[in-house]
């Protein structure tokens, strides 16, 4: 079998550094740093303080309220990424081309923050207060479930989870899925969000995460000789990837 050539067309993302792909890219060039104090909960009596939250991003730009109160937070930042990422590559979903746009999005942790909220209310009230949107609301499936749903995606569907190697492994499989025929475009990447207590707990409980409370901007240093481990952090990155003869022939922007 001929392998085809897959290409990048679009990118989308939602980072500690700003809300956009070319946004976060500039506050990276300027030497800016997504890490600082925890502030989604208290973590004052925590060992490990700090975390790369996302900042001042608007769910309601990019979904609209039933869909934000039913979703997690993983879920918001894969579907604006994925807005931004198709907007991006210029790649259209219609009837003619959606058997062959696949999802490959992944979720290390998957809607963390509604399993949390649910089970807090679960043992303060009653069986009958769990919302019927409590299982679709995080299981780590539901970011490519609710992208397909949203743009209309009918190709192959999958999500990886693979620890901190998933956004990594969703491209890898989406590339080999475009390369072998099984689709001509595919959104791909990986979304999470986190940053709560039995997350920061129990990352810290394994010596996982860095304690570096007194300069949180410097605690990131995965090659430094005094490293005491990675910073948590959320958000989602997603690109477009296509076969390389169709996107040339719609006139699509090729990053590589």
């Amino acid at each position: 079998m001929i392998k085809r050539r897959v290409v990048v067309t679009g990118v989308g993302a939602v980072t500690p550094l700003a809300t956009g792909a070319e946004q976060s890219w500039q506050a990276l060039c300027q030497g800016k740093s997504g890490v600082a104090r925890i502030t989604k909960f208290d973590a004052s009596n925590f060992r490990v303080q700090i975390a790369a939250e996302v900042k001042d991003f608007p769910p309601e730009d990019f979904l609209d309220k039933k869909k934000i109160r039913r979703t997690d937070p993983f879920i918001h930042y894969a579907l604006a990424a994925s807005r931004m990422a198709l907007d991006d590559s210029g790649l259209a979903i219609n009837e003619t081309n959606a058997s062959r746009v696949g999802i490959v999005v992944g979720s290390c942790a998957g809607g963390m923050t509604t399993y949390e909220k649910k089970l807090t209310a679960l043992q303060e009230e009653v069986p009958a207060s769990v919302s019927p949107f409590f299982i679709t609301g995080f299981i780590a499936n539901m970011a490519a479930g609710e992208i397909s749903m949203v743009f209309g995606a009918k190709g192959p569907s999958k999500c990886v989870v693979t620890a901190c190697a998933t956004g990594n492994h969703a491209v890898g499989d989406a590339f080999r899925r475009i390369q072998y025929g099984q689709a001509d475009a595919i959104i791909a990447g990986g979304s999470d969000a986190y940053i709560l207590p039995v997350g920061i707990a129990g990352l810290d409980k394994i010596t996982a995460i860095s304690r570096r409370n007194d300069e949180p901007e410097k605690a990131s240093r995965p090659f430094g000789k005094n490293r005491d481990g990675f910073v948590l952090g959320e958000g989602a990155g997603i690109v477009i990837l296509e076969e390389m003869e169709s996107a040339i022939r719609r006139g699509a922007k090729i990053y590589c």
